[in-house]
């Protein structure tokens, strides 16, 4: 199993920052893509960023350019820097990630950590 601990949201005014983390901890094969979904009240949960185990990222239109990802494959972290937050970034961060639990490559499966709220206004 592996655990997902995320940490880093709160409150923040418009235009600030907050930089997301995110660990994963337990018994694993190997780690594949991770990333950070979200989920505003009343809304559907959106995928926000993934990061494959190179380090390439991919975001939804809604973040680029003020949202960077990156990842730290020694310590199975991943980070999310964000930066000239909006109100409409309030919602709760998950963190996912692709776990493979053996060499066989249908033991596999996601993790997801418990969130973390993002809350941005004045």
């Amino acid at each position: 199993q592996v655990t997902l601990v995320e940490s880093g949201g709160g409150l923040v005014q418009p235009g600030g920052s907050l930089r997301l983390s995110c660990a994963a901890s337990g018994t694993f094969f190997s780690i594949g893509a991770m990333g950070w979904f979200r989920q505003a009240p009343g809304k559907q949960r959106e995928l926000v960023a993934t990061i494959d185990v190179g380090g390439s990222t991919n975001y939804a239109d809604s973040v680029k350019g003020r949202f960077t990802g990156y990842r730290d494959n020694a310590k199975n972290s991943i980070y999310l820097q964000m930066n000239d937050l909006e109100p409409e970034d309030t919602a709760v961060y998950y963190c996912y990630a692709g776990v493979r639990l053996s060499t066989q490559p249908a033991h596999t499966y996601t993790s997801w950590g418990q969130g973390t709220q993002v809350t941005v206004s004045s």
